[in-house]
């Protein structure tokens, strides 16, 4: 996820304002701690800042939790 956020050129204190969430959770869900808990507007929205389709938003957190567990694991 973090790869997204920068490829958009956002740093996390810009997503947690537009999503109204704290910076903190946007890191967790960069380091794979925790998934996104959104609402679905607020996934269109994350999905607009990033510029991307849901679906690579999807896959996107999904290897930022297997990156996260294979570095606890390792």
């Amino acid at each position: 996820m973090k790869q997204l956020r920068e490829l958009a050129g956002l740093r996390t204190i810009d997503v947690a304002y537009h999503l109204d969430v704290a910076e903190s959770t946007v890191r967790n869900w960069e380091y794979g701690r925790t998934m996104p808990r959104l609402r679905a507007d607020q996934f269109a929205q994350l999905c607009q800042l990033y510029k991307c389709s849901i679906e690579e938003l999807a896959k996107a957190s999904q290897n930022s939790q297997a990156e996260a567990f294979g570095k606890s694991s390792g």
